[in-house]
Parts: structure tokens; C-alpha cells; sequence
């Protein structure tokens, strides 16, 4: 066991070490990668120092930088060294977090994380928090129990009924919503066809007074979805407005806040989402802005009896506490067993302090304010989002005109090749962008210079290109 163990060790510190000049894409095909790490499954099996030696070698080309500095596609956080050392100890440990009775350390840490975490944002201090694999899921936890509260409310038990002859829920949203929040709509049996779109303004942000002309329109249940951090802009949806568009109706106000949710817990972003915490529940990741290892994510909400409500199972064989003196986590999450996510989480916080959360926010901000200053000055770029956060969208136009989506994506495609960094394409109010997303703590301003650089290089010679060679060049 400690043979294969230090070999993984090893193999770990050596990944690590190369991500300051590791190429960020991926270097394999899908086909090379396939054939080695192919192979008939033996009859007798293989000593694991061979399976682990194979897989660290083979697997190689295919691993894609994520936790590195220049990596900045999707919304994805890096692994911070403690946080990715208890996530080791996690694994260890090997608890099963679905009740006290197994994971008595585990439970007592993600009581103490929940409530760290639901001081650091601002929200009310009887707020339950579930840990959940992603904001997928803490999506759909958050809705099963605006659910089952909207229609307890009107006098429908959904844990006992069902949905069948139910009251109707009205789900509003903003008409540019993440998809992770029909999906969930869909998990909850609620629907993601009968969303009602609320107008959105130029950056995505939901406009309140649409939407409380649309409440006028309803009657019964209502489930609002608001955001904090637009998946393509990064704007704020204005909370404390729809909040107060909110109040007098039978509604549930959630949160979207897969990272932006995080602002919150940094003094001078405050102002931005003012009114967070007239919400009922909200939904973020820690794998994200937090830069803990996957899969971690939060569901929080407000009402804690209604949380638990729609996701509390008991069962006569199981060893259950009867109060609220000892966390169950079965009865904040979907799932029954899964492994401790807290650990990591709790790591994290406690390494990083208010004050070095703050910063970590507050620095990927300002290394995008920086980013978007660079390649707002490539001849030929255009930044088309205000800089609310951390999100970047950048569209080129060849110089002698021409058509700006394909050279766009050739960009994005020669960028993504080159493997300074990695970004993604998107498409945005019907055009093609590039869209960069600073999310890891260990990305500094010499990586952000470096890759607007290699940005630009790539740019020059798209142009050059047969496809592009009009006119006068970048």
C-alpha cells in the first residue's frame, strides 16, 4: 500500500509543479488517448503500482491544466493546497457523510462550515445549508423546497400527494437564466416549458419592474429565479428590487449564485448584492470561486424546516437523531451516501480567513478589469461586457472587414491550440465570442499579461491566413 500511495504522491507533486509553463489544452486525440489507455480487462487483475504507474503515464497528454493559473475556461476554480489535502484525507477517511452515526468528525465540521459560510455572505443566521456535488444540484434542492412550501402554503402536501392535481407553481425567471435552473424546474416535476421570461436589460440583468408587472398578471404559487453572476457578463440581477417586487405575493425568491453568490463576502462588493439576504434560498459552488476541489457545492436555504422537509428519509435499520443537536446530512441533501465534502471546504475557510476570501474575489475581479483593458487594445477587439465580475466577452473583427463570428471563433480555436491559456467560445445576443473566466486563486497579473499577449499573437496570424488576408493586416 505505501508503494502505490507514494506513487501517486509523487505523480501528484510533479502534475503541480508542471502547471506554471504546463501547455493549459489538452495534447492527445481522442483516439491516441483511447489506445493507450485501452486494454482488455485481465481475468487475474494487475499489481496496483502497474494500474497506477500505466495511468499516471498514459493519462498525461489528456488532463487538462484546470487547477493552473491560465486557465480560464467555463467558470472553473483551481484547488488550493489545503483544500486539495483534506480532499486526500476525505478519500482516506472514506466516511460516509449520510448520517452522524458514521461520520461523527464529518458531521460536526459541515455544521461548523454552514455556518461560516452563511456568516460570510450575509444571510440569515437560521439558514440550513446543504452540501451538494454543484450547483446542478443545489439548484434542485433549493426548488423541491420552495415546492413543497409554496403548496403547503395553499394546503397540498406534495410529499404525500405527489404533483398530480396540484396547485399550479408559476416559475419566473430572467429571460437569460443559466440552464441549470430549468434542468433542476424539470428534476421537481415542475416543468421547464412553463417558465415565465421576464425581460432582461443589455448585460442580462433581470429588469424588476417587468417582473412585478408579472406578478400582477398571477395568481397562486409563485417560484422567482434571480441570479447573481450572469454565466456569459457576470451582471447582477438587482436583488433588492425584486425582492421588493416579490413581497405581498405568495412567492419564493431564489438565487442563482453559482459564483457570483460569492461577492457577497467581500466588503467593498456589498453594494452589489444589496438585499441578498431578503431571499429564500440561494445556490453557489465551492469548486468554483472558492477554489475547492470538485465536486462541491451549497444549498441554502432560509426556512430550514422546509429544507428538510422535502429531503429528510428515515428508515427503521438507520441510526438517526431525533433534534437539531446533531447534523444528519441525509436530511439536507438527495443523496444518502456520499463522500465528505465538508473537510474540504472547512480547509479552505479556515486557510484563507475573511480577509483572504476577500481578497481572492476581490483579485479576480481586478485581473479581469486588467484583462479586458489588454484585449480591448488588440486592433480589431472589442470588449462587449461591462466588467461586473470576473467574466469576459471579447468579439474580433477582421480589419479589412469581413466575417466577424468565423474569425472570432478561429481565434478562440488558435488560442485554445497555441496552449498558453484556454478560454472558451460562446454565443451571445447572436454573435460569436470569446469568453474568459478568472477564476483560480493562484492567477496573477504576469499570467493574465502573458496570455492577452498570446491572445494577440494569435489574432495576428489568423489574419494572415488565406481565409482572412484582406487589406491591411491587425
Amino acid at each position: 500500500m505505501d508503494d502505490v500511495l507514494r506513487l501517486a504522491f509523487e505523480a501528484t507533486l510533479a502534475f503541480r509543479h508542471s502547471l506554471p509553463e504546463r501547455p493549459v489544452g489538452v495534447q492527445a486525440s481522442q483516439a491516441s488517448l483511447h489506445a493507450a489507455l485501452g486494454a482488455p480487462l485481465t481475468d487475474q487483475g494487475e499489481p496496483a503500482a502497474t494500474v497506477i504507474a500505466d495511468l499516471v503515464r498514459n493519462a498525461d497528454a489528456g488532463i487538462v491544466a484546470e487547477p493552473g493559473p491560465r486557465y480560464f475556461g467555463f467558470v472553473i476554480g483551481g484547488s488550493s493546497e489545503a483544500a486539495m489535502a483534506a480532499d486526500w484525507l476525505t478519500t482516506a477517511w472514506d466516511q460516509n457523510a449520510g448520517l452522524y452515526a458514521c461520520a461523527p468528525a464529518l458531521s460536526v465540521v459541515e455544521d461548523i462550515c454552514a455556518g461560516w459560510v452563511v456568516d460570510l455572505l450575509g444571510l440569515p443566521t437560521q439558514s440550513s445549508v446543504g452540501f451538494v456535488t454543484g450547483c446542478q444540484m443545489a439548484h434542485f434542492t433549493c426548488i423541491a423546497a420552495a415546492r413543497n412550501e409554496l403548496l403547503r402554503r395553499v394546503g397540498w402536501d406534495v410529499e404525500q400527494e405527489g404533483l398530480h392535481g396540484s396547485p399550479h407553481i408559476h416559475v419566473v425567471v430572467g429571460d437569460e437564466v443559466h440552464v441549470t435552473v430549468p434542468r433542476a424546474l424539470r428534476f421537481a416535476g415542475l416543468g421547464a416549458g412553463r417558465m415565465l421570461r421576464v425581460p432582461v436589460d443589455g448585460q442580462g440583468r433581470m429588469i424588476a419592474a417587468e417582473l412585478t408587472n408579472t406578478l400582477a398578471m398571477l395568481d397562486g404559487p409563485v417560484l422567482v429565479c434571480a441570479q447573481v453572476g450572469n454565466v456569459n457578463t457576470g451582471a447582477i440581477d438587482p436583488i433588492d428590487e425584486i425582492a421588493k417586487a416579490c413581497a405581498g405575493h405568495n412567492t419564493w425568491l431564489h438565487v442563482d449564485g453559482a459564483f457570483g453568490l460569492w461577492a457577497a463576502a467581500v466588503p467593498s462588493m456589498r453594494h452589489a448584492v444589496k438585499g441578498i439576504e431578503r431571499a429564500d434560498s440561494w445556490a453557489t459552488d465551492a469548486h468554483k470561486w472558492l477554489n475547492v476541489p470538485y465536486d462541491s457545492g451549497l444549498a441554502i436555504v432560509k426556512d430550514a424546516r422546509a429544507h428538510r422537509a422535502a429531503m429528510t428519509a428515515s428508515a427503521a435499520y438507520l441510526i438517526q437523531s431525533t433534534g437539531d443537536a446533531v447534523r444528519d446530512a441525509v436530511d439536507w441533501v438527495p443523496e444518502f451516501s456520499r463522500r465528505g465534502r465538508g473537510f474540504p471546504i472547512y480547509a479552505q475557510l479556515r486557510t484563507l480567513g475573511r480577509a483572504g476570501l476577500a481578497e481572492l474575489i476581490a483579485n479576480s475581479c481586478a485581473l479581469a478589469r486588467r484583462a479586458a483593458d489588454g484585449l480591448a487594445a488588440i486592433p480589431g477587439a472589442e470588449v462587449l461586457n461591462e466588467i461586473a465580475l470576473n467574466q469576459i466577452l471579447v468579439r474580433f473583427t477582421p480589419s479589412a472587414g469581413g466575417d466577424a463570428d468565423a474569425f472570432t471563433r478561429r481565434v478562440v480555436e488558435g488560442v485554445q491550440e497555441e496552449g498558453t491559456c484556454w478560454l472558451s467560445g460562446s454565443s451571445w445576443h447572436g454573435v460569436a465570442v470569446m469568453r474568459m473566466s478568472i477564476s483560480g486563486q493562484d492567477t496573477t497579473e504576469v499570467d493574465i499579461d502573458r496570455s492577452v499577449a498570446a491572445i494577440r499573437a494569435v489574432a495576428f496570424a489568423a489574419m494572415a491566413s488565406p481565409e482572412f488576408r484582406q487589406g491591411e493586416r491587425l
